[in-house]
């Protein structure tokens, strides 16, 4: 993470330049990964339709954002790319990042020892690489925050030689200290590239998305392609059109003119809440909706069951909440209609169970294109700012 104003010495390169520098190769090949691993966490929910499987996948979720959000933050402070060493680790970190996606299945049982030990292994390389690299400042920053980013991983391990309830404890533990530590000790130090560090969330988001159509491909899988499979299929890919839409259109422009805008200790700030914290909610809702489409596409003319129906419903109004609480943060205003909608997404889980699947997608997704039409056409903040982004440009 770097400020408009800092120079990496390995780079010496302008302000100005840095805040130019495009997302490298090296971090598109580095994302890679976690297509497998937000797959394996969808993959981890289809099998285990209780609530505890609800609760262990979004802790599964938790651990593997928070090793994305480590990286990012990381690549956008200095270029790993260019430099041979840095390449290495990032390359290695990406062979222990696949353990750890191949454990998620059994992340609670017969591979849990694996799970835990590739995180911690994914988790040390982030830190090593961090304090040979980083400016100064950053290095003692880095300093200030590892016993949680370590502390917490390797609670991970210990809980993969245990389970029940002491094990769901230690994850918790783990997951509370390792996202705790910046918020505590706080971020001072840190740097962040603001059109950088946007454009990788972005792209995150992208791969979340991408999730939910792999979800249509795997509901469909083995089934006969008929009318009624083909049209369901057709409202899952546009719902997920309309989450997109709700995202990319106006409201990443304005969060990133926001974070822009702060200096550089403010920024990091925000960067922490409204990216490496808010997102959290953002791209796990995908996750759950993708369950949801899935579990319809294959059961389109059944009721969805109370688990998928909860995934499906409140993944859709947790997404418009994380919507919500990111515009809040960054701008002390949220969206009334959006928080509305949410609401009705997840009140309607009551009737979701109750009717065929296929009817309670085709209401979902008429409810968000119905939102997206209204702010694609009358929303005057929009507007206003899709006109104030043409004439910058």
């Amino acid at each position: 993470m770097s400020t408009d104003t800092t120079v990496s010495p390995e780079r010496g390169v302008s302000g100005a330049d840095e805040r130019e520098q495009a997302v490298t190769p090296l971090e598109l090949f580095f994302d890679l990964v976690f297509v497998f691993a937000f797959t394996q966490v969808s993959s981890y929910l289809a099998h285990h339709l209780t609530w505890g499987g609800l609760a262990r996948g979004a802790a599964l979720l938790a651990v593997l954002w928070w090793a994305w959000v480590c990286y990012s933050w990381l690549t956008g402070a200095v270029d790993a790319e260019a430099r041979l060493p840095a390449r290495l680790v990032v390359l290695a970190a990406m062979a222990a990042m696949l353990l750890v996606a191949l454990a998620v299945p059994d992340a609670f049982g017969d591979d849990a020892v694996l799970f835990g030990f590739a995180y911690v292994v994914v988790r040390l390389l982030h830190l090593a690489l961090y304090t040979v690299v980083a400016p100064p400042e950053t290095r003692s920053a880095v300093r200030r925050v590892a016993p949680g980013f370590l502390g917490g991983p390797a609670l991970l391990v210990v809980a993969g030689f245990l389970d029940g309830p002491v094990q769901a404890a230690l994850w918790g533990l783990a997951i509370a200290i390792d996202y705790g530590i910046v918020l505590v000790r706080g971020v001072d130090g840190f740097h962040v590239r603001a059109g950088h560090f946007v454009e990788r969330h972005r792209l995150i988001m992208i791969i979340a998305l991408g999730e939910s159509l792999i979800a249509i491909g795997v509901g469909a899988e083995d089934l006969v392609l008929d009318l009624g499979v083909v049209l369901t299929a057709l409202l899952g890919i546009v719902l997920v059109m309309a989450f997109w839409w709700l995202y990319f259109d106006y409201v990443v422009l304005a969060a990133e003119q926001r974070l822009a805008a702060e200096p550089p200790t403010g920024r990091a700030v925000l960067a922490r809440d409204s990216y490496s914290y808010l997102h959290l909610p953002i791209v796990g809702s995908i996750i759950f909706v993708a369950l949801g489409i899935e579990q319809t596409i294959a059961h389109a003319g059944d009721p969805l069951g109370v688990v998928p129906a909860v995934a499906l419903c409140g993944g859709c109004g947790l997404y418009l909440f994380g919507h919500s609480a990111f515009k809040y943060r960054d701008h002390g205003t949220a969206s009334v209609l959006r928080v509305v909608v949410g609401v009705v997404a997840v009140a309607s889980v009551s009737v979701v169970v109750r009717i065929p699947a296929a009817a309670s997608l085709a209401s979902l997704t008429a409810l968000f294109v119905g939102l997206v039409v209204y702010e694609t056409v009358w929303s005057e903040h929009r507007n206003r700012l899709r006109v104030g982004d043409a004439k910058s440009s």
